[in-house]
């Protein structure tokens, strides 16, 4: 067996186990995961999704730096967004284009709440005088405050 196999097969034989989706928790028993929260033990989440939005678009163009929204988003989320900013960063450097904080006007916000702990919700926006664009956020209450679980931009 060469050392790559061995380091291969190391690698598949310890790896940590998969974590569930829901919460981000490797083991529920453990002093260290997180503690799921009722919405009625939560402020109001519109707020949090109409400056969360804002940001996510200035991630996006460039304009705001990712690690300011890094207490609001899991990791899942955080990595989806670093790909969205060096698409974006990639596709400006070929236009030779700077980023420029975009004017974002917030409209209509339709929050859903399927479950208890957990809050849904599209936002519509205006960027700049022609594009419109939707982006819908899951939050979780985790660890008494919201935390977006999942964001995907239209």
């Amino acid at each position: 067996m060469t050392e790559s196999n061995v380091a291969h097969s190391y690698e598949h034989s310890h790896a940590p186990p998969a974590l569930p989706a829901r919460c981000g928790i490797a083991d529920p028993d453990s002093e260290f995961t997180f503690l799921r929260t009722s919405a009625s033990e939560l402020p109001d989440p519109e707020p949090l999704l109409i400056n969360l939005t804002r940001s996510v678009i200035e991630v996006i163009a460039g304009a705001r730096d990712l690690e300011q929204l890094s207490r609001w988003i899991s990791e899942d989320v955080y990595r989806a967004l670093v790909k969205q900013a060096v698409i974006s960063a990639r596709a400006r450097s070929l236009k030779n284009q700077n980023a420029v904080r975009p004017i974002v006007h917030v409209g209509t916000v339709h929050v859903q709440m399927p479950v208890d702990d957990v809050c849904e919700a599209v936002i519509m926006v205006q960027v700049g005088r022609t594009r419109a664009r939707a982006v819908a956020i899951r939050l979780e209450g985790i660890d008494h405050r919201w935390r977006a679980t999942s964001i995907g931009v239209l």
